[in-house]
């Protein structure tokens, strides 16, 4: 029987059911126990790998969204029990972990304090408190940071490698600790005497889940990450990462791959002469049309007929991030879950002919931005891609009266 058990394909398929078991309403601690009699050591990123299997079988992401933390209750003990690699200083894995100690510190050592002086206060002259509590929940906030750098510097290239589900299912999660910090920061920022209980409630909660997700970070995807990535590839997160931004800390310098990246060497080889491009209306050098986007007063990204990612715009001040993993990327997994079949249909209705273009504006990070997407075809009306085209227009709303060229 233990031959049996250590037998790795019986494991798998073991631990599916174990799964299926939990999406058909067992007992956590049910399925807990049949576990820790299966296995004494979870290989990293082993539970990741089974939830791909099992979303390629038709699982639908929303349900491993839904039971994700139970799934991670269910396998704590063994993935405890694994080792975390070591990453050195600078490396990404190195900086990703260090701003989640950061946020464990803000969570351990200033909000859990705030919240048991809470308990202990009368609701009536709580307000001081949830004042700062908002306080803490704001630099909470900067978590935002680390969740983007993560799916959209890592996420592309376990995609690269099919590892698709795991990264869906996480950027969801993601999502929903987003929006519970928020509601936890709104209850604070509007405290009422009434809302005492709930305002512990959300806070705590928030805080959980935040544990929780350092958790799976650092125990299933990191270890996942760094057995499945080239060097050259962690370079090029790390090039990458500095226009996202960095949650709580300045990262640490120092780390370098072994090997040049295969950017570096591309970029050597093409240092020679380049000839002109000629287009119907002139000629440019790529050089030239390089910065005609890059000075553009908006934000241009171009998905092709396959639903590739292409090409993106440099400009200067980006309203939203975009990096250099972010070509060749399936456009349905440049999205939150919860906004993907909006993006398809949008895409539908170009292929299809129904829309030639569709806007969306919003507030966002103290701008006013204006969202168009056009559909690109060629002269006899073919498809060939959607065009994006970001502008903040609050400056040009602000606008009045005239200024000419003489003035």
């Amino acid at each position: 029987m233990s031959e049996l058990i250590n037998n790795r394909e019986y494991r798998k398929q073991a631990i599916r059911e174990i799964i299926m078991d939990l999406h058909a309403g067992r007992p956590v601690e049910e399925v807990k126990a049949r576990f820790d009699k299966l296995v004494r050591n979870l290989a990293p990123g082993e539970l990741s790998l089974i939830e791909q299997s099992l979303i390629n079988e038709g699982l639908p992401i929303e349900e491993v969204q839904r039971l994700c933390d139970v799934h991670a209750a269910v396998f704590r003990d063994a993935l405890k029990r694994s080792a975390e690699p070591e990453t050195a200083p600078g490396h990404p894995v190195h900086t990703f972990k260090e701003e989640n100690r950061a946020l464990e510190k803000v969570m351990d050592t200033e909000i859990a304090p705030l919240v048991d002086e809470l308990r202990r206060t009368p609701a009536e002259a709580a307000g001081p408190l949830a004042l700062k509590l908002a306080e803490k929940l704001n630099l909470l906030g900067d978590v935002d940071k680390h969740y983007s750098r993560k799916e959209n510097l890592l996420f592309p290239y376990l995609e690269k490698y099919e590892i698709t589900g795991p990264p869906k299912v996480m950027w969801g999660v993601d999502d929903e600790n987003r929006q519970r910090l928020k509601a936890a920061k709104a209850v604070a920022v509007n405290f009422r005497p009434d809302r005492k209980d709930e305002l512990i409630a959300k806070v705590e909660e928030a805080v959980h889940h935040l544990k929780e997700m350092i958790f799976k970070e650092e125990k299933i995807l990191f270890p996942m990450a760094l057995e499945t990535l080239a060097e050259d590839e962690w370079q090029q997160i790390l090039v990458d990462s500095d226009e996202i931004g960095y949650c709580l800390i300045e990262p640490a310098q120092g780390w370098k791959p072994v090997r040049e990246s295969v950017q570096d060497r591309e970029t050597i080889a093409d240092s020679g002469s380049r000839d002109h491009i000629r287009f119907s209306t002139g000629m440019l050098t790529p050089q030239e049309i390089e910065r005609i986007f890059t000075h553009l007063p908006v934000d241009i990204t171009f998905v092709d007929k396959n639903d590739v990612v292409k090409f993106f715009s440099a400009t200067q001040e980006r309203i939203f991030a975009r990096t250099r993993t972010v070509i060749g990327r399936r456009v349905e997994n440049c999205h939150p879950p919860a906004s993907v079949h909006i993006v398809e249909k949008l895409v539908d209705d170009f292929k299809s002919g129904r829309k030639d273009h569709e806007d969306f504006w919003l507030h966002f990070a103290g701008k006013y931005v204006l969202i168009r997407y056009y559909a690109v075809r060629d002269e006899k009306g073919e498809y060939l891609g959607t065009l994006e085209v970001t502008q903040d227009i609050r400056p040009i709303q602000a606008i009045t009266g005239e200024k000419r060229i003489a003035d």
